[in-house]
């Protein structure tokens, strides 16, 4: 049998089986399916260098399915194949009757692939489109800095490429010439409600690609010959960057299934009979062709990655001195960010597996410092302004074994929200610092503050990762002995962290003598009336307010819950020594502290009296920190008037007599 006639003839196998796991399911994507098995055969069963026995070996070539619903195609290979399924520990063949239970609760064989469910042949969870290409890019970018003859695959819809993200990360490949990257465009013509616009034509998207300094292949997507002519020359290792474009036909060899109306809809019963005869009658065609090439998988060129030591990581003091920072502590106040910013260069030190990625803004946060030391610079990635693609990258260089540090304003995170979520979802351990948190970098506005972040990364962080642990920790340090630890604390954590850094200099509250664990809070003063729970920078107006308080008899516990989740049993213990009055302080939007605190004691049941000062409104521009906390009603003034107002007490009143005092 020639090649062109064992794809053909392995493709109509696997769409059969497409077609009958989506109709035992009920859903899923057969059509998709059936426009990649020419490819997927001429990748997983002749270019691709990888183990059926291990498909999770890290130095195997990799294939990102980023039009994650065409997985039943690969699903199908596993089972044609025999190659590994399962969770770690459960490993085991997958079979025929595995796709039988395609998108069952127990099933490894999920609707859209996920790593982290039991198939280690991807790298990252996709389905939500246009990320996929970022990942490979990771990957990519990986394998050149671990010397390794490593190839990525991406299989991107034509659909799906409207997604600005797609073309971050083609000039993410560009600007790193990753020549070991091959984007492989399925261009079938159909999205979910119809046909794709002209501009995701292949000839758009092959222009498109020729114009950023990609050369594009515009081959037959279901002739073997010209798959595997476009693979062997990206194999060859191409001068500059390369991608195919595929020509495809959706629903391919069911002419009952082609044209709009079917993206989604498996076909069952006499529908499903009649569509497996049609590719049967189509794959039959091809069969009588002689030859005497056969496909066979190719082992990959090394079995393992170079081994990285870690060292016993610098104290905030050690590298301070060691790159003439001491000074910087002398003065006793310094800004979160910078903090983070050496405690980020003295990890590359110590772990080289950490990574540093920045969009843009390096002198601001403070990353530069990791950037611009020569035995670093190689794990600096400069993303540029292209926040989603960044997450993505991160979420690629992650599933290498790296541990990747994220950093940009706050703000902009934002931009990146699903990519984040979908890192979490695939276990990426990804670390990500927003600089410039809250309101208190006053002068530039609303547009460059974070204030929902808070929200969003706690509600992650109120579901069980897959390690130990929380999806997310969210980290709110409000001084430089803080946050210099707590990015250690990051690094050694396996799992997802969000931490925020603020731009203002702000004095030392703590010192190397004081414990930060993820999960922890500090209690800065102990007293009897009020509980003030707060984080960040907000921490030192709580703290400036503490005189007024005094001055009215207001004896105040004042805990600075710098990590969420946070320890409940520990807080309500602290809010009852107060009387059960809580009043949370901090600058940003609703949906963070305070929404923790109020869960926790009314999950407690006792009685609790909960109170907010937070950011209620649209923040404009102001001169100073100083200004901007007036005008959002957060100075230390309004702290003292609200705890006052809380116990009945106003500032010209004096506190009621108690028996005893």
């Amino acid at each position: 049998m020639s090649f062109e006639a064992a794809v053909h003839t392995k493709a109509t196998r696997l769409g059969s089986l497409s077609l009958t796991m989506c109709g035992h399911a009920g859903s899923g994507h057969p059509t998709t399916a059936l426009s990649l098995g020419h490819l997927v055969t001429c990748l997983m069963y002749d270019a691709m260098r990888w183990v059926p026995e291990n498909p999770g070996l890290n130095t195997s070539d990799r294939l990102v399915l980023s039009e994650g619903h065409a997985v039943p195609v690969v699903y199908a290979a596993f089972a044609d194949l025999g190659a590994m399924i399962g969770k770690p520990g459960e490993q085991r063949p997958c079979t025929v009757e595995d796709t039988e239970h395609f998108r069952e609760t127990d099933s490894p064989l999920d609707g859209h692939p996920n790593p982290r469910e039991g198939f280690t042949f991807f790298d990252a969870a996709t389905g939500s489109l246009g990320q996929g290409l970022s990942v490979a890019a990771g990957l990519g970018l990986a394998a050149r800095r671990d010397d390794i003859d490593q190839r990525t695959y991406c299989i991107i819809g034509d659909g799906e490429s409207r997604e600005g993200q797609i073309w971050e990360a083609v000039d993410f490949i560009v600007d790193y010439g990753l020549t070991n990257v091959l984007p492989i465009f399925n261009c079938n013509g159909l999205g979910q409600a119809g046909s794709v616009s002209s501009q995701q034509s292949p000839e758009r998207i092959a222009a498109k690609l020729e114009a950023a300094g990609i050369t594009a292949v515009t081959i037959d997507g279901h002739d073997p010959n010209k798959i595997q002519k476009a693979l062997q020359t990206f194999a060859g290792g191409p001068a500059t960057p390369m991608a195919i474009v595929a020509k495809t036909v959706k629903g391919w060899g069911v002419p009952s299934m082609q044209g709009s109306g079917w993206h989604g809809k498996p076909a069952k019963g006499a529908k499903l009979d009649q569509a497996l005869q049609e590719l049967a009658a189509a794959g039959s065609t091809y069969t009588g062709s002689l030859g005497g090439t056969t496909l066979a998988i190719q082992p990959p060129s090394c079995t393992a990655r170079p081994e990285l030591k870690v060292l016993e990581p610098l104290s905030f003091k050690q590298a301070a001195d060691r790159w003439d920072m001491r000074t910087m502590l002398q003065t006793g106040n310094l800004s979160t960010r910078k903090a983070y910013g050496l405690a980020l260069r003295a990890l590359g030190h110590t772990d080289a597996l950490v990574w540093s990625l920045d969009a843009d803004v390096q002198n601001s946060t403070f990353t530069e410092w990791f950037a611009n030391d020569e035995e670093l610079s190689s794990r600096f990635v400069e993303c540029r302004i292209a926040e989603q693609n960044m997450v993505s990258v991160a979420a690629g260089l992650a599933a290498a074994g790296k541990t990747p540090f994220c950093s940009t304003f706050g703000k902009f995170i934002t931009r990146a929200y699903d990519q984040i979520e979908m890192a979490m979802n695939s276990g990426a351990n990804l670390k990500i610092v927003g600089s410039h948190s809250g309101i208190s970098l006053a002068a530039d506005g609303p547009s460059q503050m974070s204030l929902p972040d808070v929200a969003w990364f706690r509600s992650l962080g109120s579901v069980e990762g897959h390690d130990p642990g929380p999806g997310c920790w969210t980290l709110q340090p409000s001084d430089a002995w803080a946050a210099y630890r707590l990015t250690q604390l990051m690094a050694e954590h396996q799992g997802m962290c969000y931490m925020r850094v603020h731009r203002p200099d702000v004095e030392f509250l703590y010192n190397e003598n004081t414990e930060f664990t993820l999960g922890g809070m500090e209690t800065l003063v102990q007293g009897r009336d009020l509980l003030i729970a707060t984080s960040g920078f907000m921490v030192h107006e709580c703290n400036a307010a503490l005189d007024g308080l005094d001055e009215l008899g207001i004896d105040v516990s004042l805990v600075d819950c710098y990590s969420l989740p946070f320890d409940e049993e520990r807080l309500l213990d602290l809010a009852n020594e107060n009387g059960g009055n809580i009043l949370v302080v901090e600058d940003n939007y609703g949906g963070g502290l305070f929404s923790a605190v109020a869960e926790a004691c009314a999950q407690a049941g006792d009685a609790f009296t909960v109170e907010s000062l937070r950011v209620r409104r649209i923040p404009k521009s102001a001169r100073s920190e100083a200004s901007i906390l007036a005008q959002c009603g957060l100075t230390h003034e309004d702290i003292v008037n609200r705890a006052a107002g809380m116990l009945g007490i106003t500032p010209q009143q004096s506190p009621p007599m108690v028996a005893g005092k």
